[in-house]
């Protein structure tokens, strides 16, 4: 037998001599190890709300429009300029592309909502219901109504705006715009539904109606749109996919810029690499409260075992032999202590994460970092949370059993036998 297992099969029974004492550890960095995997669940959770509500909510995950588009958005700054492209050639070519879930156009106008003798400035916005529902969730905000449908005057409007024009389904409003041949644009429309996203940036300004309707009222040909808009079924994936673009879409001959949601949503990807580094700043405070403990109980058990040691050391035991025994020791609480916090961590997080507790009747939705944050506390499963914390325990325990190690290994055998404390 080597060596390194014989010390490590001494430590194995070192750590069964007190029972009591040994549970209290293990159950104390179990606890540790929990709480440490569920605060980062929750951390994780609230980036992925912001992240999902930040891109799933409106824009996507990718964006695709004309080079020129952004940041003026104008309305003559349309995909393949006054060419325009071949819609359906180009929605076929990006979705094709390995990574997207789904696509969808978009056409956006600047204008004004009257109803009565209300009036309010309004972000129009032409969408394609069939194909939006399956990039963005603004439609399923619907609270009242139906959909806007194909070739009829038609809107939905946000709940904020709604309330400004005094609007409601049913009502008439009359919308202006720029038309991009010069004109304006305008013509009176109903509303067949109101929508209420919580993000009072869209509620407040946002009209939508189908994509073909808009393009008739500001002149604008079918092939000429805005932006395509993408879903991905990695939100971590974006860049990777942006670079299959050009390649996919060689063969149409047609200039575009492609972003993803960490290039156009600058602050939600910030706000996610902070979060990622607070990880650490929980499993430091979580295990360095721990780390006193276990200290304290290896010096207990160093200190009751004195005697022995010095006696190994008298039969020629080397110092490192005694160093190694009891951080064995240690590392041996830290395994089993990860082994029972993992049994208990683990349907905790699973529960928690498909029946989060709504706070929504306390605090209700509110933003941050520019997205809606909705008030439940979820925790999202992931293996870098026990990984995390099962890092900071194992290191927890190494340092805590490691000035105990070197201090029994520092005592004079002599001594020690002839009862010197």
């Amino acid at each position: 037998m080597t060596s390194g297992r014989i010390w490590g099969r001494i430590a194995r029974r070192n750590v069964r001599r007190n029972r009591r004492r040994t549970a209290i550890t293990v159950g104390a960095l179990a606890l540790g190890f929990v709480a440490s995997t569920v605060m980062i669940g929750l951390s994780e959770g609230i980036v992925a709300q912001m992240i999902e509500n930040g891109t799933d909510l409106l824009t996507g995950q990718i964006r695709v429009h004309g080079p020129g588009y952004e940041p003026e958005r104008s309305l003559y700054s349309t995909l393949g300029g006054r060419a325009g492209v071949d819609l359906d050639q180009m929605l076929a070519a990006i979705g094709g592309v390995a990574g997207i879930e789904a696509v969808t156009p978009r056409v956006y106008a600047g204008g004004l909502v009257s109803s009565g003798e209300e009036t309010a400035a309004g972000i129009l916005m032409g969408v394609d219901p069939e194909l939006e529902s399956s990039v963005s969730r603004i439609l399923s905000a619907l609270e009242q109504g139906r959909l806007p449908r194909r070739r009829e005057r038609e809107v939905i409007l946000g709940q904020v705006l709604a309330d400004r024009l005094r609007a409601e389904e049913g009502s008439e409003i009359v919308l202006v715009a720029p038309a991009a041949d010069g004109s304006m644009g305008n013509d009176v429309f109903r509303v067949v539904g109101v929508f209420r996203t919580g993000a009072a940036e869209l509620d407040a300004a946002y009209v939508l109606l189908h994509i073909e309707v808009l393009q008739a009222l500001v002149a604008l040909d079918r092939g000429r749109v805005h932006e395509l808009a993408a879903s991905v079924d990695d939100v971590w994936s974006s860049t990777e996919v942006v670079d299959l673009l050009p390649a996919a879409i060689s063969s149409l001959d047609v200039e575009v810029a492609a972003e993803p949601w960490t290039r156009f949503r600058p602050d939600l990807a910030e706000y996610a690499q902070l979060a990622a580094s607070f990880n650490w700043i929980i499993v430091l405070i979580v295990f360095v409260m721990a780390v006193f403990g276990v200290a304290n109980t290896m010096l207990m058990a160093t200190w009751e075992r004195r005697r022995e040691f010095a006696v190994v050391r008298a039969l020629g035991a080397p110092v490192t032999g005694i160093v190694r025994t009891v951080v064995s020791e240690t590392m041996v609480l830290g395994v089993v202590a990860i082994a029972l916090g993992v049994a208990v961590a683990a349907p905790i997080v699973f529960w928690w994460s498909q029946a989060p507790p709504d706070l929504s009747w306390i605090v209700g939705d509110f933003t941050m970092a520019g997205a809606l944050v909705e008030a439940n506390l979820r925790v999202e499963p992931s293996v870098k949370g026990p990984l995390l914390s099962a890092t900071g325990l194992l290191i927890t325990v190494f340092l805590a059993g490691l000035y105990p190690a070197v201090r029994s290994a520092r005592q004079r055998p002599a001594d020690t036998l002839a009862g010197a404390e």
